[in-house]
Parts: structure tokens; sequence; C-alpha cells
């Protein structure tokens, strides 16, 4: 059977989901600036994701969506297994969002002029202007309901264990207030690792927990928000990728 699915998915899947990506990152760049990034930074995004799920067989299932409320915006931390992480949470959160990513994400072909366009943060710490200058960007996009995902680890996963989280996520909450939705993504790692060069299917469950409201401002409010999203991220992930790697290399 995986020799099989590796068929279908070069011959069949993968030359229908590159020209779903360039149509997507057109669709994109096209309606942001005709009609407003608002819709077009985000629904043709999830569409995309959820067709790349079912044209590579890959069953989904989502817990917790209730606990959010309409028109609140949060900043979601889900735990980073794999490049397919990106493809569940756009296409199944069901909350209109940008993403805080890496610069050189920029670079990508079609994709990186598409995010450009609707409006996700790209993050440059190439200096305090350039970092004062990301945290202002990240500060007007949180309105009307619109929310933020950042990967708190900073870099996927090498082993599917959870690294340390980085505080800037946490930071950026408490200056604004907002409450802290822990994401936990699982099943991602198998599907295809950092590592890894081939997809196998396997089922991906997405688990929203329930937001962490602020408890104050401050260095003790972020470290104990800190601490409560990661153990909320890592109670939902099976038992084998329970616990930290210490000495993981992150980008």
């Amino acid at each position: 059977m995986k020799i099989l699915y590796y068929i279908y998915q070069i011959c069949i899947a993968l030359p229908i989901l590159l020209v779903l990506t360039i149509l997507t990152a057109i669709v994109t760049i096209v309606g942001s600036l005709v009609g407003g990034a608002h819709f077009w930074g985000y629904h043709p995004g999830k569409i995309w994701s959820q067709l790349i799920c079912l044209f590579l067989l890959i069953p989904v299932k989502v817990y917790g969506r209730e606990k959010l409320h309409d028109k609140t915006s949060y900043i979601f931390v889900p735990n980073h297994q794999g490049s397919f992480d990106i493809f569940l949470i756009y296409g199944f959160i069901g909350r209109n969002f940008k993403w805080m990513m890496k610069k050189s994400l920029r670079k990508l072909p079609f994709v990186g002029k598409a995010c450009e366009s609707a409006g996700h943060i790209f993050v440059d710490r190439s200096g305090p202007k350039k970092v004062l200058e990301t945290i202002r960007q990240a500060k007007d996009s949180l309105k009307d309901g619109v929310s933020l995902v950042v990967f708190p680890e900073g870099a996927r996963t090498f082993t599917g264990h959870m690294g340390y989280f980085k505080k800037g996520a946490f930071q950026l909450a408490d200056d604004l207030q907002l409450a802290v939705v822990p994401v936990t993504i699982d099943g991602s790692f198998e599907i295809l690792p950092r590592t890894g060069k081939w997809i196998h299917r396997h089922r991906m469950i997405l688990t929203i927990h329930d937001p962490i409201p602020p408890k104050g401002k401050g260095i003790e409010n972020i470290k104990a928000t800190m601490a409560e999203a990661y153990t909320a991220v890592e109670s939902a992930l099976p038992e084998k990728h329970k616990g930290m790697i210490k000495n993981e290399d992150q980008d």
C-alpha cells in the first residue's frame, strides 16, 4: 500500500497541488490588492489547505473549536511538528488570522508574495528597530476578531517532542492583554518530519485548548502564561512525544 501511495502522490496528487498552490497565490495577491487582505488573506489559503489534505487522503479531526468566541482576537501558540502544521491550522482552525513567520519565507516563489500581500507578518530580528516594526505590524493586525498564529518553539522538531517556548508571542499577548490559546498538533510529524523526503499518509488531530486570559501584566504574567500553555499543548500529545528534548538544534 505504501508503494501505491507514493505512486499516487507523485503522479496525481503533487502535480494537482502544485497547480492549486500557484492559483491560490495568484488569487490571494490579486484579491488582496482589489478587495482587501482581511478576506483574501485567509479564505483562499483555508480552501487550499483543505484541498491538500483531501487530495493526499489525510484525515483530520478537530477538537475544541467551540471554546473560541466570535469577533475575539487571540494569539494561538501551537507546537511545530512538521510542514503539514501549516495546512492543519490554515484549513481547520476556523478563525481568520495572520501568521507570524520567518523573514526567509518571503523568498518562496509565489507563496512569499502571496503572504506579503495578505498581510502576514515576517519576523525581522536584524536589529531593534526591525523588531519594533514587527511588533507594531502585529498589533495593527489584531483587530476585528483577526487573530495571530505563532509557533513559540521557533522551528520544527527533529524528534516529535516539543522544544522550549520562546517568549515573543507571550510578550505580545502581555502587551496587548490578549488571551493566549494553546493548540496541540498531533500527526504532522508522522506525515512529513523535518528530515523526511516522502509524504506518509497519517491522520492529523488539532486540539484547541481553553484560552488563557491575562492575569496581570509584566514578566510574571508572561512566565506563568508560557508555563500554562506548554503544559496544555503537551497534554494532548501521544505518550511517545511527551517530554522535552533539550538538545534539539533549532533554526
